[in-house]
């Protein structure tokens, strides 16, 4: 996965927008973070309940590891795109901005991209 292709699943959510934080790319609903691509390009990040990345990680492993500290244990999931499979991607992306967004807007949307 490029990060374009991550950019556009991103974008592609309701009332998603990019925005910049500490030099790099996020992307949010109604001002909440819920993704954001690293400054080099090689990885991305999306905003996982600990549950879901357990998940991911039993699933998926090559494709996500935690972010290090504190965060990670929160569920902040970094994506290695180069490992990555955009089906896999999109349903951690909608889980990610389902996490953050207002809910009368998550439960309008049906999970489509």
């Amino acid at each position: 996965m490029t990060p374009l292709q991550f950019r556009k699943l991103a974008l592609a959510l309701p009332e998603a927008m990019e925005s910049e934080h500490m030099n790099h790319p996020d992307f949010r609903v109604r001002g909440k973070v819920f993704a954001t691509l690293g400054p080099d390009g090689d990885w991305g990040m999306v905003k996982l309940t600990p549950a879901q990345q357990a998940d991911r990680m039993m699933s998926h492993g090559a494709m996500f590891e935690p972010v290090s500290g504190a965060w990670g244990e929160r569920g902040y999931t970094r994506v290695l795109l180069a490992k990555a499979q955009k089906e896999v991607v999109r349903r951690a992306m909608v889980d990610a901005w389902t996490n953050v967004a207002p809910k009368r807007l998550a439960g309008d949307y049906d999970g489509e991209l």
